[in-house]
C-alpha cells in the first residue's frame, strides 16, 4: 500500500491521471478497461473508482460516470508515480547561451529566462524580485488558450485579471511557507478566484542579495513529468548567472 491506497488502486489512479493529462477529459471506467491493460475487470475498475472519490483522490465535476483527479491525487502523483523527463544537455547549453548576455543587466536577465522557460514548457511564465517594490515578468499568454480548460473568454480573462493584482501575486510567490525548493500549488486550493483551473509550479532563489521566483501556469492537468526539471534547471540557471 502506498499513502494509503492498494497497489490496484494506486496503478488505476496513475492511468487515470496520464489519461486526463493526454485528454483534459473525465476519464470513466469502460474508457480505461479498453484502452488499458489493468488486469481487471470494468466494474472492478468502476468499484475502485468509486472508493478513490470516497478517499478524495478523484472527483466527478459532471452527473456523467467521468471522474477527474483532485489537487491530493496530483500531488500524490508528482511525489511519488510521476516519471521526471530531464532536459537534455544540448538543451541545457542552449538555455544558458540564451540567458548569458543578459547577465549584467538583471530587469533583461530575468525577461529573457521567463521568455525561455515559457517557449519550452509552451506554458504561462511568470518571474519576480521582491524588493522594495516587486518586480514581475511575463510572457507566453497565447500558450493559455490552447488548453480546454481556457477555451472560455470569462476564464482567461478571470486568469489574466491575477496578473492586474499584484497583492495575489506577491502571495502567490512570496506568502507561503516553503520547505522545498520547488513547490507545486493547485489554483483551487488557494483561494484566488482566477486560478482556479489552473497548477501552478515555482521555484525560488535568492538573485544578489534579493529573493527571486520563478513560475509556470498552466491547467491544472500540466505535463508535470516534463515542467519541473525544466523550471528547476531555470532557477539554478538564474541564481548562477546573476551572481557571477
Amino acid at each position: 500500500m502506498t499513502d494509503g491506497l492498494t497497489s490496484r488502486q494506486t496503478q488505476i489512479l496513475k492511468t487515470i491521471i496520464d489519461e486526463y493529462i493526454a485528454t483534459a477529459e473525465p476519464v470513466g471506467s469502460e474508457a480505461l478497461d479498453k484502452k488499458y491493460n489493468l488486469g481487471v475487470s470494468p466494474a472492478t475498475i468502476r468499484n475502485e473508482m468509486v472508493s478513490l472519490t470516497k478517499l478524495n483522490f478523484l472527483k466527478q465535476p459532471h452527473a456523467s460516470a467521468g471522474r477527474i483527479p483532485t489537487p491530493v491525487a496530483m500531488k500524490f502523483y508528482i511525489n511519488q508515480l510521476m516519471e521526471e523527463k530531464q532536459m537534455s544537455i544540448v538543451d541545457e547549453v542552449k538555455a544558458k547561451e540564451e540567458v548569458w548576455d543578459s547577465r549584467d543587466d538583471l530587469d533583461e536577465l530575468m525577461d529573457e529566462a521567463t521568455h525561455a522557460l515559457a517557449s519550452r514548457t509552451k506554458s504561462l511564465s511568470v518571474a519576480a524580485i521582491k524588493d522594495k517594490k516587486d518586480r514581475f515578468w511575463y510572457a507566453g499568454h497565447s500558450y493559455v488558450f490552447q488548453n480546454p480548460e481556457f477555451s472560455d473568454v470569462l476564464t482567461c480573462q478571470n486568469l489574466f485579471s491575477v496578473f492586474e493584482e499584484l497583492d495575489d501575486l506577491d502571495r502567490l510567490f512570496f506568502g507561503y511557507e516553503s520547505t522545498s525548493p520547488l513547490e507545486v500549488l493547485f489554483g483551487e486550493e488557494l483561494g484566488i478566484p482566477g486560478l482556479a483551473p489552473t497548477g501552478i509550479v515555482s521555484t525560488h532563489f535568492n538573485i544578489r542579495g534579493k529573493k527571486g521566483a520563478l513560475g509556470v501556469i498552466g491547467p491544472a492537468r500540466a505535463n508535470y513529468g516534463t515542467v519541473i526539471p525544466i523550471l528547476r534547471y531555470f532557477g539554478n540557471l538564474i541564481e548562477e548567472v546573476a551572481n557571477k
